[in-house]
């Protein structure tokens, strides 16, 4: 909980997000970014959705319909079995994040560098 005294001290911070998207249709998001990253962390599909806190069959969806828009496959998978399965990135997937990466640190620079010029000297 943030105290009268924190609220006081606290430095201002500017705040955005990103995302891509074609007509109506998100392409890349933070969270779909986040849900790929999971997969490689854990291995498994099921495991990064509840690392994220969101149901299976939502990031499914999200997976399948980003490989849908951007025409590329993004998980390979093993079916269960003795060995349990499981997913990692292909990849085009690890280039994508990486890049995705890239852009989001680009734009957080320029961000801060706008919000400094702008209302740095107001908002101190």
């Amino acid at each position: 909980m943030t105290t009268e005294a924190d609220h006081a001290t606290a430095r201002p911070r500017v705040r955005y997000k990103v995302w891509v998207e074609r007509a109506a249709d998100v392409l890349l998001s933070e969270w779909r970014v986040e849900l790929l990253e999971a997969v490689e962390a854990t291995g498994s599909l099921a495991r990064a959705a509840e690392r994220l806190g969101a149901p299976y069959r939502t990031a499914w969806h999200k997976v399948k319909e980003t490989e849908e828009q951007l025409g590329v496959r993004l998980l390979d998978t093993a079916s269960g079995g003795a060995e349990g399965g499981g997913s990692q990135l292909t990849a085009e997937a690890r280039d994508l994040v990486a890049r995705f990466r890239r852009l989001t640190a680009g734009v957080a620079d320029l961000v801060e560098c706008r919000f400094r010029a702008e209302l740095g000297d107001v908002l101190q």
